[in-house]
């Protein structure tokens, strides 16, 4: 047995020596591998926080103490020394463990996160529940370098500094290294600063030097100026500083043993303290040191090589998009695109190469993204902003008041729509079309495959007005692609089966699904139409009405929530139009939905052949169609 599986909870911790603590954190980056290589996941991340994580949980008495994690991803090593090791195989797999913190999961995960820059609120909000109800417990907000540029961090920092709450931040920075000068003067600074007797003696000369008759104000003022002077030259950190936090750092977060001194000085410090400590993302094993941004979330893998089994498959609508994109902007120089830290993952890496001036990455900032987009819309050009659609919902109030409202011409591509698999409900992107109907001047499209996607980005190029294009993660269908770019007709939907019996309305590649469903309906005596709606707003309200009289009965399915989705615009559409004699099925999602794999989500909600067909046994179509 090794030492990973005597860990039972984090006070096992506190046991080992130094040299069974090597050990441990290296059972612990092999159980990673060997897992994440079959599970996929978030593998570098995890491997830079190993000794991070040794360090938070033999420093801190976690469940008593709080660890707020940022994002959430890097918590597999917190998983592993909390009892989770029996099921750590199941990581990210259906009804498994989750591949973020989850409250249902463990005691010690005490916020679930999925999105960044939220845990310093978190953890603010537990500091100020603890003073209130005067109990006695540390908590620790860690947070990464790429998360801090999100403006919630700072809101955050901001109250908390200002309110001097006693928290602990610790700032995980992998994209830094340190050089051994600056380390060693700031672990010289910091052992001044966290020195009990330091304070003290500060207080005790400023004392001896106002009593110096005549001049001793004077003289205590200018020393305090030169100490000020001095921490500006040679204190990093002085934004943190200036925002209320005592800083400590940065300091090499692999030495497990400085990692746990500074944490052990931090908490001694009744006031807000930051701690930055540097760490290497993938460190321990080689391919992911090398290639972090493709081990951050990486799909199975060779462990032994560290090499990604490819399988022949049609290109993702993601990489559709970029490309597209690039070639759209070739042909008009107004075109620019902004992503909020993702190019890799929204197809921009590409347009980023080729067009530098014209692409701009705004850090983990969505709201500013968007508004920023406004700014440059107004100022003559065409914006085009990829967000995951989990994210757009961090800047809603942006695309409402600052592009909707003022009717910017700005397009929304609203990328990973739908649910996006083993990340789970904090990355399901199955609300964006509630939230974004609603909203007046706001077009929304949605297309049925890759080659409709290519015509819909050229149409929405071409728009004079706010745009929202919205597709899923997934490759495309595999069809074959036009040559030549053509404007969709706005609010027009595409028949793409007539039918007598029922019409079968879906958005999105769930239209193939709908094909699929009329043909196997087809069998079995029923003649349904499929409708390819295309756009959610406006709606092709004609062509709806057509199909009201003449089938009566209407299935709509939508890889989305069904509360306030393309459904829901169905129903609307019918009780404003007096439309009372057409009985509708909704096929999507009654809520939250868990991980798991696409394909088998789809199945358990109905939004399958099967569960068309289930639709249509409901609707009694299949005993009325055998009669007549």
């Amino acid at each position: 047995m090794g030492l990973l599986e005597k860990i039972q909870e984090p006070k096992d911790l506190r046991k080992l020596n130094s040299t069974e603590l090597a050990t441990l954190a290296h059972e612990i980056r092999q159980e990673m591998i060997k897992v994440v290589s079959q599970n996929g996941g978030h593998l570098a991340p995890n491997l830079g926080v190993v000794e991070l994580t040794l360090a938070l949980h033999r420093t801190f008495n976690s469940p008593k103490d709080k660890i707020v994690w940022d994002v959430g991803h890097q918590t597999y090593v917190h998983k592993l020394l909390t009892g989770r090791l029996p099921k750590f195989k199941t990581i990210r797999q259906y009804k498994g463990l989750s591949g973020f913190p989850k409250r249902g999961e463990s005691p010690h995960d005490s916020f679930e996160t999925g999105h960044s820059s939220t845990s310093i609120s978190a953890a603010v909000g537990y500091a100020k529940a603890r003073d209130v109800l005067h109990e006695d417990h540390h908590v620790v907000a860690v947070i990464g370098d790429g998360a801090m540029t999100g403006g919630m961090a700072f809101e955050a920092l901001n109250h908390a500094g200002h309110s001097e709450t006693n928290i602990i931040v610790v700032l995980n920075d992998n994209e830094m290294s340190i050089s051994p000068n600056v380390g060693a003067m700031s672990t010289y600074l910091n052992r001044l600063r966290t020195d009990p007797m330091y304070d003290k003696r500060k207080e005790e000369l400023e004392y001896l030097l106002k009593r110096i008759p005549g001049i001793g104000n004077q003289v205590a003022k200018l020393a305090a100026k030169a100490k000020d002077s001095l921490k500006y030259l040679l204190v990093p950190g002085l934004l943190f500083e200036e925002l209320g936090f005592t800083y400590l750092g940065p300091i090499d977060g692999h030495d497990l043993a400085l990692v746990e001194q500074v944490f052990e000085q931090a908490k001694n410090k009744k006031c807000p303290v930051l701690i930055h400590v540097v760490t290497c993302k993938g460190k321990g094993y080689k391919p992911a040191e090398e290639n972090p941004d493709v081990f951050h979330g990486i799909g199975p893998f060779d462990p032994e090589t560290g090499k990604v089994a490819k399988k022949s498959a049609p290109p993702t609508y993601t990489a559709v998009f970029g490309e597209t994109l690039c070639k759209l902007a070739e042909e008009n120089s107004k075109i620019v695109a902004i992503t909020a830290a993702m190019p890799s993952g929204t197809g921009l890496n590409e347009f980023a190469k080729k067009y530098p001036e014209r692409f701009f990455d705004v850090g983990i900032a969505e709201q500013h993204a968007v508004t920023f987009a406004a700014g440059l819309a107004f100022g003559g050009l065409k914006p085009v902003v990829p967000i995951y659609s989990t994210f757009y919902q961090r800047a809603y109030d942006q695309v409402l008041h600052d592009v909707c409202l003022q009717q910017a011409n700005v397009v929304l591509a609203i990328d990973r729509a739908g649910i996006v698999g083993d990340d789970g409900p904090t990355h399901h992107g199955i609300f964006d079309i509630s939230f974004f109907r609603i909203i007046p001047n706001l077009i929304i499209m949605a297309p049925k495959d890759e080659n409709e996607l290519r015509h819909m980005l050229y149409t929405a190029l071409k728009y004079n007005g706010p745009i929202a294009l919205r597709y899923p993660r997934s490759v495309g269908q595999g069809v074959a692609m036009d040559k030549n770019l053509v404007e969709i007709p706005f609010g027009k939907a595409e028949v793409l089966r007539d039918g007598r019996d029922v019409t079968i309305i879906g958005v999105g590649p769930m239209v193939y699904t709908c094909l699929q469903a009329a043909q196997e309906l087809s069998h079995l005596g029923v003649d349904a139409a499929v409708v390819n709606l295309r756009f959610v707003t406006p709606l092709d309200r004609e062509l709806l009405s057509h199909y009201a009289r003449q089938t009566k009965k209407f299935i709509t399915i939508e890889d989305h929530a069904l509360k306030g989705g393309m459904g829901s615009a169905i129903l609307e559409f019918l009780e404003e139009e007096g439309i009372d004699d057409v009985v509708v099925e909704r096929l999507g999602y009654p809520g939250f939905v868990d991980q798991g794999p696409i394909s088998k989500l789809l199945s358990i909600y109905g939004l399958s052949v099967k569960g068309i067909v289930q639709a249509a046994e409901r609707l009694q179509l299949l005993g009325s169609a055998a009669e007549s």
